[in-house]
C-alpha cells in the first residue's frame, strides 16, 4: 500500500525517522532559550486541555500572527504565582513560529516536507500554523478527543497536521491516540470567530467518538505522524517524570477557500508556502 493509500485508508500515516535526533535535539534546546528569555510578567495565558471552556483573550486571537506563550492550567498556584520553574510550566508555543522564528522556519521549510505535502495531494500547500508542545512531566494536561479541522477549517479539502516527536512517544508519558478511519464520518463541530469577537462552536453532529477504537501512536524520537484534519484523534495527561515535547505544523492549500471566521486569521503576516522560502 502506498503511503497516500495509507493515508486515505487510516486518517494518520507514520514516518519513523522521518528528522534526525540532532534536529530534534536543536529545537529542543533552542526552545529552551525561547523560554528562558521570556518575560512572564503581566502574563497568564493558559492553555485548557478542554477547548470547548476556554475564555477567549486578545492574547490568544494575536498569537495567530506572533510566537505566544501558554501555561499549563496547573502552572499556578492561589496567589499566582508559578509552582514550578518557568521551563516546567509551558504548555505550549505558538502559533507563527515556522514564519519568525529562523530556526523554526529553517525546520518547516525542507525540500522534503515540500515533497510530502505535494504527494499527498496538496498543489500548493501553504503553512498556516505552528505549535510547540511540552507536555509536562506530572502536570502535562489531557487534551480532549477532537478534529483539527474544527479550529482550521477550509472548503474544498482538510487542513493536514505535521507532528513531529522531539521526544519519544509513549503511553505512559502522553503519545497520540487515533480512531482508524474515523476521519470518514465527517465534521462534527467547528470553532468560529463571532461577530462579537468571541468563540463559539457551531455543532453539526453531536454524537460522541466512540473512544473503544481509538489506538495508541506510540513513536520514537525523530518521528512524523501526519494527521487528516477529520481524524478524531487525542492525549492523555502526562503523570510520568519524562516529558513528551513535539512540534506540530499545519497545512492547507492555496486553492481551498479558509473562511474568514475561523479563529486563526492573518491580518498583517501572509501565508507561506515551501516555495517562497
Amino acid at each position: 500500500m502506498s503511503r497516500l493509500s495509507e493515508f486515505k485508508e487510516n486518517g494518520f500515516l507514520v514516518l519513523e525517522d522521518f528528522v534526525s535526533k540532532e534536529a530534534c535535539d536543536e529545537l529542543r534546546s533552542h526552545m529552551l532559550k525561547m523560554i528562558s528569555s521570556f518575560d512572564i510578567e503581566g502574563i497568564r495565558a493558559i492553555f485548557t486541555t478542554n477547548e470547548q471552556s476556554r475564555v477567549t483573550d486578545d492574547y490568544f486571537f494575536a498569537s495567530s500572527e506572533k510566537i505566544s506563550f501558554f501555561f499549563e492550567e496547573n502552572a499556578f498556584d492561589k496567589t499566582g504565582q508559578l509552582c514550578q520553574s518557568k521551563e516546567l510550566s509551558i504548555n505550549k508555543v505558538g502559533h507563527a513560529l515556522h514564519d519568525l522564528d529562523p530556526v523554526f522556519k529553517n525546520f518547516s521549510r525542507t525540500n522534503k516536507l515540500a515533497n510530502l505535502a505535494l504527494e499527498l495531494g496538496l498543489t500548493s500547500p501553504l503553512l498556516i500554523q505552528s505549535m510547540y508542545i511540552f507536555k509536562q512531566p506530572f502536570i502535562g494536561g489531557e487534551v480532549n478527543c477532537h478534529q483539527d479541522s474544527t479550529f482550521l477549517y477550509t472548503e474544498m479539502g482538510n487542513v493536514i497536521g505535521f507532528w513531529f516527536a522531539l521526544e519519544d512517544a509513549t503511553k505512559s508519558n502522553g503519545c497520540l491516540w487515533a480512531i482508524p478511519g474515523g476521519h470518514k464520518l465527517g465534521l462534527k463541530s467547528r470553532f468560529i470567530r463571532n461577530e462579537k469577537n468571541t468563540t463559539e462552536f457551531q455543532v453539526f453532529d453531536d454524537s460522541k467518538f466512540d473512544l473503544s477504537k481509538l489506538v495508541p501512536l506510540e513513536v520514537e524520537k525523530g518521528s512524523l505522524i501526519v494527521l487528516d484534519g477529520l481524524l478524531p484523534h487525542l492525549s492523555y495527561a502526562n503523570e510520568s517524570p519524562n516529558s513528551r515535547h513535539a512540534y506540530v505544523l499545519h497545512l492547507i492549500d492555496d486553492s481551498w477557500h479558509y473562511p474568514k471566521n475561523n479563529w486563526l486569521v492573518r491580518k498583517t503576516l501572509p501565508l507561506e508556502g515551501f516555495s517562497n522560502y
